[in-house]
């Protein structure tokens, strides 16, 4: 049984969704948010204390784009990776980290200095540059996205998990309004997806039955609200 440790909406959201894609059984473990800070019991599974982590025998992996491979390479009939052989390898490779090096990078610093660090540590200014960054390099998939469903080898692979949850936590970060059409309508396919849909409603459920707090992160708020 593979055992993820998972925050709400939080990187980790990665390989949850690639578990319901693939339908692979799991256990999954809710931690409130920043876990290092509010469950020091959690040290002990990851010395990081970030999310995600999962556990699969005597395997233990920290990298949420890391978990996406593996998991896809789990039950290759869903051909959710993409082999050395076929066309389309390179450049899964290469999205498959833009999603988390290039995409949800500046996100990190957004939400540090928007939300997460005390109102007189917060910064307008990184917040602003690190928004325009995120956008400016959203808008490269654009021509890619117009002409092609989806990333690579022209299906939905572990690339497309990697990228759709920068896409998620763009939303919540209400950034939208500055997709570009072919990348929105992009966002729209994958949301609609059944694998996405039950991944939203896992993470909510065992929120509320292990007594954590549904909303993204306690502090994912505008100021003063």
């Amino acid at each position: 049984m593979i055992t993820l440790y998972h925050c709400m909406s939080a990187r980790s959201f990665r390989p949850l969704w690639m578990l319901e894609e693939l339908g692979l059984p799991y256990e999954l473990k809710m931690l409130p948010f920043p876990p290092r800070v509010f469950d020091k019991g959690y040290l002990a599974i990851n010395p990081l204390g970030t999310v995600p982590a999962l556990l699969d025998g005597e395997n233990r992996m920290t990298e949420s784009a890391a978990m996406c491979q593996y998991l896809a390479t789990r039950l290759p009939s869903k051909a959710m990776d993409v082999s050395p052989g076929e066309p389309g390898y390179a450049a899964y490779l290469n999205y498959l980290h833009f999603g988390e090096a290039t995409l949800t990078f500046p996100q990190t610093l957004l939400l540090r200095y928007a939300y997460f660090e005390p109102a007189e540590r917060r910064n307008t200014q990184v917040v602003n540059d690190y928004t325009k960054w995120f956008l400016a390099r959203l808008r490269t998939l654009e021509p890619l996205l117009s002409q092609h469903g989806y990333l690579a080898a022209d299906r939905f692979t572990a690339a497309d998990v990697s990228v759709g949850y920068a896409l998620l936590l763009a939303q919540h970060l209400e950034l939208t309004a500055g997709f570009t059409p072919a990348v929105l309508d992009y966002w729209e396919r994958l949301k609609a997806r059944g694998g996405f849909v039950r991944a939203m409603a896992a993470q909510h459920e065992a929120a509320l039955a292990q007594g954590i707090s549904t909303m993204p992160a306690p502090d994912l708020r505008p100021s003063g609200q």
